[in-house]
C-alpha cells in the first residue's frame, strides 16, 4: 500500500470509529428526553379497521 493509501485508511477509521464512540458517550449523557410536550389521549378504538390513503 502506499503511504496515501494508508493516511486515508487511518483518517477513515479515526472517523468511524470515533463518531460511534463519540455518539455512545452521547446516549450516555442523555439516554432519553425527561419531558415531553403536552398531547393528547389516545382513544383510537383498537378494533377499528386500518385504512391507508395511498
Amino acid at each position: 500500500m502506499t503511504p496515501i493509501a494508508i493516511v486515508f485508511l487511518l483518517l477513515s477509521i479515526v472517523v468511524i470509529w470515533g463518531g460511534l464512540v463519540a455518539s455512545m458517550l452521547f446516549l450516555a449523557r442523555r439516554p432519553s428526553r425527561a419531558d415531553y410536550p403536552a398531547g393528547g389521549v389516545d382513544d383510537a378504538d383498537p378494533d377499528a379497521p386500518v385504512i391507508r390513503d395511498t
